[in-house]
């Protein structure tokens, strides 16, 4: 026989699903790029850059880079990790 899951389970389980969130931390080193000021230099994967402003999204300039990425104004995850110069 099938077991029923009632209306008030449903809305039990879905309330712990919501509060139950892993918390995210950078690796060791690391910081995140909206953890930053705006202004400070940066440095990941070879490539180095100045962040302007940060919301949701971050604006930086890349000033050097070795990997052949183009150097200039981009827009780029906030969550980056990165390590601070």
């Amino acid at each position: 026989m099938k077991r029923l899951i009632t209306p008030r389970q449903i809305k039990n389980l879905a309330a712990k699903a919501l509060k139950d969130k892993p918390e995210w931390k950078p690796s060791k080193g690391k910081v995140y790029l909206k953890d930053l000021n705006p202004g400070d230099f940066w440095t990941t994967y070879n490539v180095v850059g100045v962040l302007l402003e940060c919301e949701t999204n971050a604006k930086v300039v890349i000033t050097d880079s070795t990997s052949g990425t183009v150097s200039g104004k981009t827009i780029i995850s906030a969550y980056t990790e990165v390590v601070k110069l």
